[in-house]
């Protein structure tokens, strides 16, 4: 087989995977919110798209959002298309709660309006207490039942510490509460 051959092959294959991925990002979309309206989920969003960077500055405080890394437009409107998709699904969800940084409050008010600050979601990129919040966020999801359902707003590592899966910014992983395991296990995803 000439090498012509062997790329028109890759090219097919690279074609045919992204067909397979459409379709189940299509089953995806179905299926979260056919779980979602089921009730009694947990929905991890990461932050929106924010500014380039990793982390925050080194002069980063908590209160004051000129020094940390924010949403960038895009981000900015990929958070309203979550609240879009919401809407259009009529599924405004009774509890939203968000991490302090104003990537993630920011997210959280244009995508849902009303939120809560839980400083149990708060990033622990730069920090040594990620096995401490994590295990405080579990026990308090194991408590959460249907019919309602809970949104939280955070950051990627938070929600790979919770899942052991990366999302993307503006991903959101429908779970239910923890299983016997601790882990939160992602039934379904959303992209913006």
């Amino acid at each position: 087989m000439c090498a012509a051959d062997l790329r028109r092959r890759s090219l097919l294959g690279v074609g045919a995977l992204g067909m397979v991925t459409r379709w189940a990002s299509a089953a995806d979309d179905v299926d979260f919110w056919r779980q979602l309206r089921a009730g009694g989920c947990i929905v991890l969003m990461r932050h929106a798209t924010t500014e380039p960077g990793t982390g925050d500055p080194p002069e980063f405080r908590l209160g004051d959002c000129r020094t940390q890394r924010n949403l960038s437009e895009e981000g900015r409107a990929q958070a309203r298309r979550v609240g879009q998709a919401f809407a259009a699904q009529g599924m405004a969800p009774p509890m939203v709660r968000s991490s302090a940084w104003c990537r993630c409050t920011e997210t959280a008010q244009l995508a849902f309006g009303a939120h809560s600050v839980w400083p149990a979601i708060n990033s622990f990129f730069q920090g040594d207490v990620g096995p401490a919040q994590t295990r405080e966020v579990l026990q308090a999801l194991a408590a959460h039942r249907a019919p309602g359902n809970l949104v939280l707003v955070t950051h990627q590592v938070n929600i790979s510490a919770l899942t052991g899966e990366y999302p993307a910014m503006g991903e959101l992983f429908l779970t239910r509460p923890p299983a016997s395991d601790g882990r939160l296990k992602v039934l379904a995803r959303q992209r913006p």
